[in-house]
């Protein structure tokens, strides 16, 4: 049995709401009654599934949604980037920092997660000689239940890609992670972005005739090619999304409404990222009866807009042979300043969107440019990534005489889209 989630996106608490610990003990619970279905095999018998493999599909950690990265323990500015050189010790430092902020802010959640591989918190009815579930209790730890074993694996996606790093440091970090998670993989190895970087996975997979990655690779923003390195969307969470509720709150605190400030906070959870103007726009409207209050908030996006335009690492992506490359794209869309009409940036957005795959919320055409599609060697493919859970059936065909239908899907997210 093979079980596929992403996108928890835990945080260390220092930028809006985390997933609650009573969301993974009603995961916990709903793994046996799935292992409990998937336990009725097409002859109609009930034969007890043995093993469950978890597959843990990227971002489950968020280790770039943290206002650590701009400021340090004791109150000073932090300098330390995502895209600053991986190998030094500061950078090693403000990972760990992150990392076991993580841990401790989410401990009871993880507990109930490392529980599934250590503790037998998965059970089901034995079968009975005629191939029925034996009429036992439904407590998971009655003694006439038989324990499925547990596996969980941990690929990695873009808020989470330190994990892939290599070296004694991050397998010091990597090994906190195992150890909490409890997962079946070793600290030693850095934690795969690729199926093709874990034969041990890609075998379990096989089996189940799944292909599954992130899908982060197909979002040009959050992906510059090499997932050992950061992207252009780390910076748009540090330098803007993670700074701005922050400053909001250092100007303006005493005088905006509680839950305007709070709303500040979920920015990240807003998707398509190109759309957040037009969020902030509602949830002032929503949330603040001043114009006055309501224009300052967008003063500081815009100033906070303009000083991460300037970074030297956003630079780097300003192509001048194009009139319209992402950088500009970004300032339009971003800036109140720059936008146009209500509708006519609808109109903008929409079309951008369009015209770039890091824009779609859906990715299931990606699925075709699959080689286990292509080639027949998946049934399903699997992504995550987009925060929008689907499912879409993509070929049907007759493969040695039987029929062979291949679906995509993609494991959404935990986190309420905004």
């Amino acid at each position: 049995m093979l079980v596929i989630i992403s996108d928890l996106h835990l945080t260390d608490g220092t930028s809006g709401e985390t997933i609650s610990a009573g969301a993974f003990r009603i995961f916990r619970a709903r793994l046996s009654d799935m292992a409990y279905d998937a336990s009725w095999r097409v002859d109609g018998k009930y034969k007890p599934v043995q093993k469950l493999d978890l597959i843990l599909l990227g971002d489950i950690f968020d280790l770039i949604r943290s206002t650590k990265w701009v400021t340090n323990a004791d109150g000073s500015p932090c300098h330390i980037r995502p895209w600053d050189d991986s190998s030094s010790q500061p950078f090693v430092d403000k990972i760990e920092e992150i990392n076991s902020a993580i841990l401790w802010h989410n401990q009871e959640s993880l507990e109930v997660l490392r529980s599934l591989s250590r503790e037998n918190a998965v059970t089901i009815p034995p079968a009975t000689a005629d191939g029925k579930p034996a009429k036992v209790s439904r407590d998971p730890t009655h003694p006439d239940r038989l324990p499925v074993e547990v596996n969980i694996y941990y690929l990695i996606g873009n808020h989470d890609w330190f994990y892939c790093l290599p070296g004694p440091a991050y397998d010091q970090i990597r090994q906190k992670v195992v150890d909490a998670i409890g997962l079946a993989q070793p600290s030693s190895n850095p934690f795969p972005h690729d199926l093709s970087e874990a034969p041990q996975l890609e075998a379990i997979c096989a089996l189940h005739e799944v292909y599954t990655r992130h899908g982060d690779i197909y979002d040009h923003d959050n992906f510059s090619g090499n997932r050992k390195i950061s992207s252009l969307g780390d910076a748009v969470v540090v330098e803007l999304l993670n700074r701005f509720p922050a400053e909001v709150e250092r100007q303006l605190g005493d005088s905006l409404p509680r839950a305007c400030l709070d709303g500040l906070k979920e920015l990240d959870n807003v998707r398509p990222m190109l759309v957040i103007p037009l969020w902030i726009n509602g949830l002032l409207n929503r949330t603040c009866q001043d114009l006055g209050q309501i224009q300052s908030v967008k003063n500081v996006w815009d100033d906070l807009a303009d000083s991460f335009l300037n970074v030297p690492f956003v630079q780097s992506y300003d192509e001048a042979y194009k009139p319209f490359d992402r950088v500009d794209s970004l300032e339009l869309a971003l800036k109140f300043s720059k936008r146009l009409p209500l509708q006519a940036a609808i109109r903008l957005v929409t079309w951008f969107q369009n015209r770039s795959k890091g824009g779609q919320l859906t990715y299931h055409r990606t699925a075709y440019d699959e080689p286990a599609f292509q080639n027949k060697t998946a049934r399903f493919i699997v992504h995550g990534h987009t925060h929008h859970r689907e499912i879409v059936p993509l070929d049907s065909s007759f493969v040695g005489g039987k029929l062979y239908e291949q679906l995509y899907l993609n494991s959404g997210t935990w986190r309420r889209v905004r």
